[in-house]
C-alpha cells in the first residue's frame, strides 16, 4: 500500500498507508488526518481538500483539469502547486507522495 505523507500547516506529519484507487483526500479522511475537509466528498465541488504538493511530486501527480482549476478560485492562498487532492488518485507510483496543507480550508 503506498504511503502519503500529509504534513498539517504546523508542521504535524502524518505517514498513512492509503489503498491504491482511492484518492489523496479519501486517504486523509479516512485515517482522520486534520486540516483536510473533503466536504463535497470528492465530486470537485468544492476546495475543502487544497493541498500543496511537494515540489519532488508535481510531475507524477498529473495535471489539473479545467473543472479543478476552477474550484482551486474559491480556496485561500493558491500557489503554483496547489491541487485538490480529491483529484489525485493513489497508485504505486505515489509511494511516498509529500503534501501540505495550507493554514484554512475555504
Amino acid at each position: 500500500m503506498p504511503k502519503i505523507t500529509y504534513i498539517e500547516f504546523n508542521g504535524t506529519e502524518h505517514v498513512v498507508d492509503v489503498t491504491e484507487g482511492l484518492s489523496v483526500m479519501e486517504g486523509a479522511v479516512t485515517n482522520l488526518v486534520p486540516g483536510i475537509d473533503g466536504d463535497c466528498g470528492g465530486a470537485c465541488a468544492c476546495a475543502t481538500c487544497h493541498v500543496y504538493v511537494d515540489p519532488a511530486w508535481v510531475s507524477k501527480v498529473g495535471t489539473k483539469e479545467q473543472m479543478e482549476q476552477s474550484m482551486l478560485d474559491f480556496a485561500s492562498e493558491v500557489k503554483e502547486n496547489s491541487r485538490l487532492c480529491c483529484q489525485i488518485k493513489v497508485s504505486k507510483a505515489l509511494d511516498g507522495l509529500v503534501v501540505r496543507l495550507p493554514e484554512h480550508q475555504y
